[in-house]
């Protein structure tokens, strides 16, 4: 069984989940890989860590991450949306690095192109700016098949296309929102750089109730450029938590030498 529904009616869906976000506060597994075609195919995981995200709207963003079993913090980033500070900590070296959502200078180590707004962007799904414009596209996604002895299902959905007047009579495509037509949710988002190469690939999916907000449980980020994965299981959720200055906040240790990352 799969639902109907407008371009009008999916654009309000989109529009009011991100106008009641307010703020995130979850607990998450996170599990990054990294490699692809630049490193003749080999693929390299690292190993899957507890932490924490907070997001605070219109842009602050703060990413903990855990070493196992000892539970200190290996990471710690926060951002205002233009500027972030990092501070990583190994047993033998500890560093802190600042710069700007924008890369500049693409590094051959594909977590240093990792930026805030990567996550801000996968986490919530933007509304439509007034300026922009919409695309309604029905389509069709194949679903693997739960056990061998069934069949693949091709499932209908909706593309929601996001564009913006570039000059004249062109358009930039910014992204594409994809929903499941079960229960006209998104489980793709598709965003786009000023070049119109697909830079960020992310996947929703095991939605679950959080008070009264419906939220994806996985969420992978797929940067194909770039060439890693990173994928979020959330445990925990509270949405709409009130939050203070400080806990967009970052200490950085004296005798630690601030790094500029391009």
């Amino acid at each position: 069984m799969v639902q109907n529904a407008t371009l009008d009616d999916l654009v309000q869906r989109v529009d009011s989940q991100f106008d009641t976000i307010k703020t995130l506060n979850a607990s998450v597994t996170m599990a990054v890989s990294t490699g692809g075609t630049r490193t003749g195919g080999e693929v390299k995981d690292y190993t899957t860590v507890r932490g924490y995200i907070l997001v605070r709207k219109p842009e602050d963003l703060r990413v903990i991450l855990l070493t196992p079993v000892i539970s200190t913090r290996m990471m710690d980033m926060v951002s205002n949306g233009q500027k972030f500070t990092l501070l990583m900590a190994t047993p033998s070296k500890t560093r802190a690095m600042t710069g700007t959502d924008v890369v500049t200078r693409p590094s051959n180590n594909p977590l240093e192109n990792l930026r805030p707004g990567i996550f801000f962007d996968a986490l919530l799904v933007r509304g439509i700016h007034p300026e922009e414009f919409v695309a309604l596209t029905e389509s069709s996604r194949t679903l693997a098949p739960e056990t061998k002895h069934r069949d693949a299902i091709l499932e209908p959905d909706y593309d929601v296309t996001v564009l913006k007047q570039k000059s004249g009579k062109i358009l930039e495509r910014l992204r594409v929102i994809h929903f499941n037509r079960v229960d006209l949710e998104p489980y793709q988002q598709d965003i786009y750089d000023p070049q119109g190469r697909l830079v960020t690939t992310v996947q929703y999916s095991n939605y679950q109730k959080f008070g009264d907000l419906q939220f994806p449980t996985e969420i992978v980020i797929n940067r194909p450029i770039d060439e890693y994965t990173v994928k979020i299981t959330v445990q925990k959720l509270t949405p709409n938590q009130e939050m203070e200055d400080n806990q967009f906040e970052l200490q950085i240790p004296s005798g630690v030498t601030m790094e500029t990352m391009k």
